[in-house]
C-alpha cells in the first residue's frame, strides 16, 4: 500500500493497524530548497528533517508522531473503509418479516435496510393473507412472498414444517413480526431461539395477550384511564405477547385523545424504535443477562446498555 510505504519511512517498523483499511495521505507542501525546482510539485522525503504527525479519522483520533528533527508539520491520514470494516467485520443479516395488514412497520424496516441504517436485508415476506397491504408492497419491490398458515381462506398457505424449511433454505438469521396476528408455531420458535422479535402497541405486560391488537389496544388504554402507553418490542415465545421484553418507548395519553389520535402517535414511535432495535440486533449488540433479560449495548459505548 502506497500510504503504508510512505509512513514506514518516518515511523517505527511496527505495522499499521488494520492493514485492510485504505489510507489517503495528504502531506503539506514542502518548503522549496535551492536544489529543487520551483515548478516541481513532487515532494521528496528522503532528506526530510521535520516532525511529521499523522491523524487517522474517523476510525481513530490518536495522533501518531514520528520525529526526525525539531520542526513540526502535520499530515492527515483520511481513512476510508468498506461497510463490513465499519461494523467490525460483522456480516449483513438476512431478515424475514411477517405481516397481516398494511405493513407500515415492514416498509420502515425495508427502507432502513435499503438506506444502510440496518446491516441486513429483507429476503422474504411472510403474510397471513395474500391481499394485505404488506404483501402488495412486497410485490412492488420484487420481494418473495409466502403465505402462512394454510387456511380455508388461504388454501395456498404452507405448513409449519415447510415454513421452517424455506426460511432455513434462504439462510434467514432473524424473524421480525410486524403486525402479524397469527400465533407463531412452536416449530418456528424451536428453529429460531432468541431470534424472533415482535412489536406490540402497548407497554407490555399491560394490554397484551390474545385479542389485544390494533385499535382494540388503544381503545382499552384510553378506557382504563392510563396516562402512558407506547410500543414494546419483545422476543417471541409460544404465547401471545409473553416473551422477554427488549425495548419500550413511552407515549403520553392526552386527556382528550381519541383512539385514532393515540394510535398515530404510537405508530410513529413504533417505526423509529423497531429500526433502532433491529439495527442493534444485526450488529450483534444484544446480550442476555444471567437472569434471562435481554439488553442492548450502546453503539457509541459498548459498556453502556439500554
Amino acid at each position: 500500500m502506497e500510504a503504508q510505504r510512505l509512513l514506514s519511512g518516518f515511523c517505527s517498523p511496527s505495522p499499521i493497524p488494520n492493514a485492510r483499511t485504505q489510507y489517503f495521505v495528504r502531506f503539506p507542501s514542502p518548503s522549496p530548497s535551492p536544489s529543487s525546482s520551483s515548478s516541481s510539485s513532487t515532494a521528496s522525503f528522503g532528506q526530510s528533517h521535520r516532525w511529521v504527525s499523522f491523524k487517522a479519522r474517523p476510525l481513530s483520533t490518536k495522533l501518531i508522531q514520528c520525529r526526525n528533527t525539531a520542526d513540526t508539520e502535520r499530515a492527515e491520514v483520511v481513512v476510508s473503509s468498506d461497510k463490513q470494516d465499519l461494523t467490525s467485520g460483522i456480516r449483513r443479516k438476512k431478515l424475514a418479516v411477517f405481516v397481516s395488514g398494511g405493513g407500515s412497520n415492514f416498509r420502515s424496516i425495508h427502507e432502513a435496510c435499503l438506506n444502510g441504517l440496518i446491516l441486513g436485508d429483507v429476503v422474504v415476506l411472510v403474510a397471513s393473507k395474500q391481499g394485505c397491504g404488506g404483501a402488495d408492497y412486497a410485490r412492488e419491490k420484487g420481494l418473495p412472498i409466502m403465505v402462512f398458515p394454510k387456511t380455508k381462506l388461504e388454501p395456498d398457505g404452507i405448513s409449519p414444517a415447510d415454513l421452517v424449511a424455506t426460511l432455513r433454505g434462504l439462510e434467514v438469521d432473524f424473524v421480525l413480526l410486524a403486525g402479524y396476528l397469527k400465533l407463531i408455531p412452536v416449530e418456528l420458535i424451536q428453529a429460531y431461539p432468541r431470534s424472533i422479535l415482535n412489536i406490540h402497541p402497548s407497554l407490555l405486560p399491560a394490554f397484551g395477550g390474545k385479542g389485544h391488537y390494533g385499535m382494540k389496544v388503544h381503545k382499552a388504554v384510553i378506557a382504563s384511564g392510563a396516562r402512558y402507553t407506547g410500543p414494546t418490542i419483545h422476543f417471541v415465545d409460544e404465547h401471545y405477547d409473553t416473551g422477554r421484553i427488549l425495548a419500550q418507548r413511552v407515549v403520553p395519553v392526552l386527556a382528550k385523545d381519541t383512539a385514532e389520535e393515540l394510535a398515530a402517535r404510537v405508530l410513529r414511535e413504533e417505526h423509529s424504535l423497531y429500526v433502532e432495535v433491529i439495527t442493534a440486533l444485526c450488529e450483534e449488540r444484544i446480550v442476555w443477562r444471567e437472569d434471562g433479560v435481554p439488553i442492548i449495548r450502546s453503539k457509541e459505548n459498548l459498556n453502556e446498555y439500554s
